[in-house]
Parts: C-alpha cells; sequence; structure tokens
C-alpha cells in the first residue's frame, strides 16, 4: 500500500514494486501537466530546487492528531478520502510551534499520509538547524500518547516553481500525488511558492519539463513575495506569529481548540491591532561585503525608528516595520557603506484590506 511504502522506505532497484511506482507517477504527472510540459519547444516550463536546509519528521500513531493539534497553530490536513482507486493526493498545511509565551519556536509544513487503515501519520518539515530542538519538544509533551517521533532522513525536500515568475499564481499544470515514497503538493502557504515534492528519488526525473534551479534564486523569489522560512527569518523565541503574517500564509486557525501559546495570538487576533509586520524591502546602494546585519534599525528619512531588517539575500530580504511608516523614504545605516535607501512593499497575494 501507497501509506506502507512510504513509511518504509521503498525497496530499490529498477524492474522492483517502487521502480514501477515511480514510473506511474512520472506517468501521472505527465497526464495532468497541461501545455506548458506537452510542448517540447517550450523548453523547461519548472525550477526544481533541492532544500538541504530543510529537514522532515515522521510522527505517527493512534495519538499522533491530537498530540499535534495541542502544539501547533493550526488545524491538521484534513484526511483524504478514501473513495475511488486512485491514490488519494497528499494534503499538507502550514503552522508554527509557540512557546509559552506565544512566540514562535519553529515553522513547519504539515503532509498528512494516506492512511489505509494504517495509523495516523504527519510528516513535519522543519528548517535543519532545529530538527533536534523540535524533535525534543515534541518529546517534552509526548507524555504517555501512543506517538512515535522519528526523523526520515532518506526524504529530501524540494520546491517546485514555474520557470515563468508570472505563472507561480496562476492554474499549476502538476497534480497532487501521494504514491510510493513521493508525495507532490501545492505549497500551503500561497500559490507564489509553487508546489512541494518529498521523494527518495532524484527531484528532477519525477517533475516534466523540470530543471536543477539555483537555490540562491528560490531564496530571492521568496523574499520578493514577503515569505519567511527557517529560523533565520522567524528566529526562535523572538519573533511574533501574526507579526510574522501568519494568518496570510494560512498557518493559524482562530476556532481551533487550545494550543501552547495561543492566549496571546487569540487576543491580538481579536483586538485587530498589528502595528508591525513582517515586509519585503528591496536595498538601493552598494551593499556591505558581509551584507546586512540582521537587526540593523530601519529609520525614516527624518531619523525615526520605523523598524527592524531581519534577514535576506543581496538587496533583497525582510524587514519587521511599522505599518504607517512603509509609505515614506526609509533607509538604513552600514559602517562600510554609509546610508542606504530601503523600500518596502505590500505582496499581492495579501489580503485587500491590507494595502
Amino acid at each position: 500500500m501507497a501509506a506502507a511504502a512510504l513509511l518504509r522506505g521503498a525497496a530499490p532497484g529498477r524492474g522492483g514494486p517502487a521502480w514501477r511506482l515511480r514510473a506511474a507517477l512520472r506517468r501521472r504527472l505527465a497526464h495532468g501537466s497541461g501545455r506548458h510540459c506537452d510542448d517540447p519547444a517550450g523548453g523547461a516550463s519548472w525550477a526544481c530546487f533541492p532544500l538541504g536546509e530543510r529537514a522532515l519528521v515522521r510522527v505517527r500513531g493512534p495519538d499522533s492528531a491530537p498530540f499535534l493539534l495541542g502544539l501547533l497553530t493550526n488545524e491538521l490536513p484534513l484526511p483524504a478520502s478514501a473513495a475511488g482507486a486512485a491514490p488519494p493526493p497528499a494534503r499538507a498545511g502550514y503552522a508554527h510551534f509557540l512557546n509559552a509565551q506565544g512566540r514562535t519556536l519553529y515553522d513547519v509544513l504539515l503532509y498528512r499520509l494516506p492512511e489505509h487503515d494504517e495509523a495516523p501519520a504527519f510528516l513535519l518539515e522543519c528548517d535543519r538547524e532545529v530538527l533536534g530542538a523540535l524533535q525534543r519538544h515534541l518529546a517534552l509533551y509526548k507524555i504517555r500518547r501512543k506517538v512515535t517521533v522519528e526523523p526520515r532522513p532518506e526524504l529530501r525536500v524540494w520546491a517546485v516553481l514555474p520557470r515563468a515568475p508570472e505563472e507561480a499564481g496562476g492554474a499549476a499544470p502538476l497534480r497532487e500525488q501521494a504514491e510510493g515514497a513521493t508525495i507532490l503538493t501545492r505549497d500551503p502557504r500561497t500559490a507564489r511558492m509553487g508546489w512541494r515534492l518529498l521523494t527518495q528519488d532524484e527531484g528532477l526525473a519525477l517533475v516534466p519539463g523540470g530543471r536543477l534551479g539555483d537555490l540562491r534564486d528560490y531564496h530571492r523569489h521568496r523574499y520578493q513575495h514577503g515569505v519567511p522560512e527557517g529560523i533565520h527569518d522567524l528566529p526562535p523565541g523572538v519573533a511574533l506569529p501574526l507579526e510574522s503574517n501568519l494568518a496570510f500564509m494560512n498557518g493559524v486557525s482562530f476556532t481551533k481548540g487550545c494550543y501552547i501559546g495561543q492566549e496571546l495570538t487569540a487576543r491580538t487576533h481579536h483586538v485587530g491591532v498589528i502595528r508591525k509586520r513582517l515586509f519585503p524591502v528591496r536595498i538601493s546602494g552598494p551593499l556591505p561585503a558581509g551584507g546586512i546585519t540582521p537587526g540593523t534599525s530601519v529609520l525614516t528619512e527624518s531619523g525615526q525608528a520605523a523598524g527592524k531588517y531581519r534577514a535576506g539575500q543581496g538587496d533583497v530580504g525582510l524587514a519587521l516595520l511599522r505599518s504607517e511608516k512603509i509609505k515614506g523614504p526609509l533607509h538604513i545605516r552600514t559602517s562600510e557603506s554609509g546610508q542606504l535607501a530601503l523600500t518596502a512593499s505590500v505582496p499581492d497575494w495579501w489580503p485587500t484590506a491590507t494595502k
């Protein structure tokens, strides 16, 4: 069964069951790929980025769903319908683990594995640097629950984006799949982030029209669209989830049951006042050799504090800014480059009311 193969790991070898599953997956992807991948003259339709800085943890067992619900800001991905002979699609979600003070500890993408009469199982995708810390966090609250937590180092995480940036929010020609040791699903945060692929195999072989992308382009794409990811963008114990646009990225439920850190998040939401947010920013001028230091103050034209630079790559990044300050001229000061102009923008995928 598909879930069993995923949980145990597929058997190697061309011609065996695992190879046939991979071949079937390629045929399914190609069948739903539409004009982009059917046109040989069109070249590569997808850029595939291996995300070595991301890691996966599997949480499995009869109590896995209530266990995770008590720790995460969001509902769990829904189980797929058992009707039909076709393998059910992988359901993905996005959420944060919070500390007791309501600050973000770890941002995770959640993947619900097909059950097929087996115990519920989930994969949690996290920043590799906090893999051990996340496992200890889960173990701390496990107590007597019937849950097993273990890393899945054999699975690799890929980001899959359309080659043409303007297509990122359009109708994607790929189809969600969960077959063998492979999951392909839409990124749950925003359509601008394309798809996520989890596999033991070479990701390029599973995406028709796929070509290997430069990881720097992936992160530049993220920053341009204002999507934080990992501990540099969301420092553990520092970042607040709603200031980090968790609600915009479909990462929080305000109707679910209790979870650790809920009180401050719910109170902020119901008060309805979020004065600061993470905004995508662009820096103009010669950058320091080591880049912009995280935490560098962002100032208005008159020298008033507007916020702080959080993280970035080259001339693009994220800054935590007061919303009323972003429309005026902003700048940062560095010891090497002096004063650099900084321009903040509002992503086009944010709710209209925030623009």
